[in-house]
Order: structure tokens, then C-alpha cells, then sequence
């Protein structure tokens, strides 16, 4: 399971989105979450997962990747695909026990469950072809205008790309802690509940104490470095939008307008 966590990785390639501008990618991310909720109907729905797989294509991570990073929340998207089945009035299709399985209630459990679906996946794809320092470089940059009212861009940047980018290293360091209780006789299956919880106490110590060792060796790299913040950094690397970037918001600007005439 542990392995199935996708979030926070960067897969190097050189398709078409590894290559735009990271501002570019960032903004269309958000322009899609928008466009997701506010899609309506199967017509709409359909050609955002066209859109989906499209742009999974170009990112050219492997498909089984991309599902991957489905696998953690597959609990909470059928609890949600569940509860609307199960709640919503409307022309009843077929009775289990109590439960009523209606026309309405299927409708909402399928655009539910695919709202998490397609949030989740443009998310990954961001992460997947966008590495951590052109991810702080864009965040930076966007929010570089909220300077002036006393925003620090640069360390608020750094801060959400360290914690992005530590996610794949503690989950693996989670995952050796659990592999060595087991090999010392910890079980963590068996049990009630309350016995299950006192059974993590020994991984989540270790987990702890190695997070705040990371913490403490990433800041003593940072000071040998002379890192001070970003007043008066510059950048080896600057961002500069491309012929490729305009192409890809008019692309998005484009489903955008799609989608609302599909929508009902």
C-alpha cells in the first residue's frame, strides 16, 4: 500500500508538459479542479476524461503510474460512490434490504466519485512532470505580487516544495520501520481496534524522530550553503513563457468552452 503513494514524485522525461513552463501547468491545474465542479451532465464528463487521458498520454508516464496514484484514496472514492448511491430521492432502480438504489442517486455517485478521480490525476500529473525546484521557482513567482502586503513568496514556496518533496522519503522510511517491528514479532493486523492504534506507537516514534533528524540535517545544509531566504536571491534559471505555453492556454481555454457547452 505504502508503495502505491504517488504524491510528490517527479518522473524525468522530455514529452510535451515536461517541457512547458511550470507557471503554465500550475494555472491550467487550477483552471481544471475549477472546471470539474463546475461540469455538468454525461456529455461533459465524458470529454473531461477524454481530456484526462489525453494529457496522460502526453506526459508519457506509464498508465499504471498514473493509476497508481488512485490506489491510496480507492477506499474513499467507494465510500463516497456508496453514500450518494444510497441517499439521493428519485425513481427507484433496485432494493437491498433498506437500501434503495435510485436513477439520481447513481447519477451523483458517478460524477462524485469522478470529480475525486480526475482531481487526483491532474494533480499527479503536475508532480509527475514537474520537478520541486521549478515547482518553487513557479509558486515564488506566482505569488511574487503579494510581496507588497508582507507574504514571504519565496519561503512560503520553499516550505509547501519541501513538504511535497519529503512525502516519497517518508513514506518509505515508514515503510522500514513497519518491515523491522514485523521482523521483531509487532503485529499489526491482528486485534481490535484500540490494540491495532498501541501496536503503531513503535513505528510512529522512530517516524517522528527521523522526520525531525531530516528537518535538522536539511537546515544545517541549508546554512553551509548561505541560504538566508529570498531577499535578494536570484535565479540561475529563469522562467519565460514559450510559443508552446500560449498554444497549451489556448488549448485549456479551449475545453474550458467545450465543457460548458457540453455541460446541461
Amino acid at each position: 500500500m505504502l508503495q502505491d503513494i504517488t504524491l510528490g514524485q517527479f518522473f524525468p522525461g522530455n514529452s510535451i508538459l515536461h517541457r512547458l513552463d511550470p507557471r503554465t501547468k500550475i494555472f491550467s491545474v487550477f483552471l481544471m479542479m475549477i472546471l470539474i465542479f463546475a461540469a455538468e451532465g454525461a456529455a461533459a464528463y465524458t470529454f473531461l476524461v477524454a481530456v484526462t487521458c489525453a494529457a496522460s498520454f502526453l506526459s508519457k508516464v506509464p498508465p499504471l503510474t498514473v493509476l497508481k496514484s488512485l490506489k491510496p484514496i480507492s477506499w474513499i472514492i467507494l465510500f463516497t460512490f456508496l453514500i450518494h448511491l444510497f441517499t439521493h430521492e428519485g425513481e427507484i432502480l433496485a432494493e437491498f434490504f433498506v437500501f434503495k438504489v435510485t436513477d439520481e442517486g447513481l447519477k451523483f455517485a458517478v460524477m462524485i466519485s469522478l470529480r475525486l478521480i480526475l482531481l487526483i490525476t491532474f494533480s499527479s500529473l503536475l508532480t509527475f512532470t514537474t520537478s520541486p525546484i521549478q515547482l518553487t521557482d513557479a509558486l515564488e513567482n506566482i505569488l511574487s505580487p503579494f510581496k507588497k502586503i508582507g507574504l514571504p513568496a519565496h519561503e512560503f514556496a520553499m516550505m509547501m516544495t519541501i513538504a511535497l518533496r519529503f512525502i516519497p522519503t517518508l513514506i518509505e522510511e515508514l515503510d522500514k520501520i513497519i518491515k523491522a517491528q514485523k521482523s521483531r514479532g509487532v503485529d499489526f493486523e491482528s486485534g481490535n481496534l484500540m490494540q491495532r492504534l498501541k501496536n503503531f506507537v513503535p513505528v510512529l516514534v522512530p517516524l517522528f524522530l527521523s522526520s525531525f533528524r531530516r528537518a535538522d540535517e536539511l537546515a544545517t545544509a541549508m546554512e553551509a550553503r548561505c541560504y538566508r531566504g529570498g531577499e535578494g536571491r536570484t535565479h540561475f534559471r529563469q522562467l519565460k513563457f514559450h510559443q508552446k505555453d500560449f498554444l497549451a492556454i489556448v488549448i485549456i481555454f479551449a475545453i474550458v468552452l467545450g465543457t460548458f457547452i457540453l455541460s446541461d
